[in-house]
């Protein structure tokens, strides 16, 4: 029986579908997305030719509480920040999306997973590199696998009868908008070829319990690029982030069906690859020679895990009649309302004057819990008074001035109380805290006043 072309438009942006072309999509709203595509609907068994060798189960409805339900086995990660960030392991026949800008490290840190499993065999697959360039980043890493198979190869049909000779315990695709499969005539990296291309490697993932890892690219607005559904399909989004002018990498779940969505990996990119970083307060905390005016402390939550990072603040006369707001790492619509809180209720006058803030590190913040620190390094500025570097902050401030108390307060006093701080300023409202099980000192404040003259007397 002869194939029946059909000609479509989809959206590159959403992957909308649509008969005729439109300049705007009417489901996401971008402009000019539309492309042509050519659709061939044959045999729906074609589907399933790449999956052949698992065996098929014809599915059955069960009661609820007639399921049975086994004790969920993890594959061990020896990348300690990487196994956080998963909820502990790698899960059998779970499909995980690896997302990130171009350089920022992608396939470094997928080929170092690949390389240290010693004990399972990986196929890498790679539609981007040849295997030159994948041994020579291998040997920078300076980690050797015997059973690491590396195979350059865009079709996924190929990919499959590749899959049945080695039988690899995990497969790392790069990238999933290189692949293509015979069922769809489109050219890679389009909605339907992402889309069919994710579709063939999640039913091999589920029917014969091998971990995928699919390395996506992310459009110019951060958002990982193909169709929306791709992210609906896969068990696990992470998200790798980081400014290429700093040396550390953010490793973010943004989905995780087996996991917390609230942990946090830090990498430092070496010249020998990644490297784990697993106490990040003492790296993102600069060691002075002396105090330095508009410097703070701040205890913060990146998700679980409590960090301390440094928020430098600089005051200075506005040289033009319009001051300037100037935010790097920190929203700049809430350092506008700080300012407008000490304005208006603490009477501190800032209006005339030039306010520039920035988080250390390249990281970008979006905890309340450092509004005290950003406020102190503020005040500390605009005084020209250093605060003591053995101070640190966890609070947020309200409108009214009041200070609040924020969530896993005990978490960033113990952390703070790890690396030798010797003061703590919290809110007086938080209940429940003992502060005679702490080494350091607790000072519980209510209103901005209280902390500065704690600090400035």
């Amino acid at each position: 029986m002869p194939t029946k072309t059909k000609t479509t438009y989809f959206c590159q942006s959403c992957g909308a579908q649509s008969p005729k072309w439109v300049g705007r999509c009417p489901a996401c709203g971008e402009w000019n997305t539309y492309v042509e595509e050519v659709i061939v609907k044959g045999d729906e068994g074609k589907h399933r030719d790449s999956v052949s060798s698992t065996r098929q189960r014809a599915p059955k409805p069960q009661l609820l509480n007639e399921i049975t339900v086994g004790g969920e086995v993890r594959l061990p990660v020896p990348d300690k920040e990487l196994s956080r960030v998963l909820g502990g392991g790698m899960v059998p026949g779970s499909l995980v999306l690896f997302g990130g800008e171009p350089g920022i490290g992608k396939s470094t840190l997928m080929l170092q997973l690949a390389v240290s499993l010693k004990n399972m065999k990986v196929l890498y697959v790679s539609g981007e590199e040849s295997e030159q360039q994948i041994r020579m980043r291998a040997e920078r890493l300076g980690v050797q696998n015997p059973n690491c198979y590396i195979l350059t190869e865009t079709s996924t049909q190929n990919i499959f009868k590749q899959r049945e000779m080695i039988e690899p315990d995990l497969l790392i695709i790069d990238s999933i908008q290189t692949l293509h499969t015979a069922h769809i005539e489109s050219s890679p990296g389009s909605v339907s070829q992402v889309r069919e291309c994710a579709s063939e490697l999640l039913r091999f993932a589920k029917e014969s319990g091998t971990p995928v890892f699919l390395i996506g690219h992310i459009t110019k607005d951060g958002s990982l690029a193909g169709p929306k559904v791709l992210e609906h399909m896969v068990d696990t989004v992470l998200q790798f982030e980081g400014d290429r002018n700093h040396v550390y990498r953010l490793l973010r779940t943004t989905k995780n069906r087996f996991g917390s969505t609230n942990e946090l990996g830090i990498y430092e990119m070496q010249g020998s690859g990644l490297r784990e970083v697993s106490n990040p307060s003492e790296i993102l905390i600069t060691s002075r020679d002396e105090p330095t005016s508009g410097v703070a402390i701040a205890a913060m939550m990146e998700g679980m895990r409590p960090m301390l990072v440094e928020i430098q603040s600089l005051v200075s006369s506005a040289a033009y009649g319009t001051p300037q707001r100037s935010s790097t790492g920190f929203d700049l619509r809430r350092l506008s309302m700080l300012l407008a809180v000490l304005e208006k209720r603490c009477g501190f006058r800032l209006g005339a004057k030039d306010v520039f803030l920035n988080i250390a590190g390249g990281l970008k913040v979006e905890d309340p819990g450092i509004d005290l620190a950003v406020v102190c390094a503020v005040l500390s500025s605009n005084a020209d008074i250093p605060v003591s570097p053995r101070v640190c902050f966890a609070a947020e401030v309200g409108l009214s001035g009041e200070i609040r108390p924020v969530n896993r307060i005990e978490q960033r006093i113990s952390e703070a109380e790890k690396l030798g701080f010797e003061e703590v300023y919290i809110s007086k409202y938080y209940k429940g805290l003992r502060p005679g099980d702490y080494a350091i000192r607790i000072n519980m404040v209510g209103k901005i006043e209280e902390v500065f003259g704690g600090l400035f007397g």
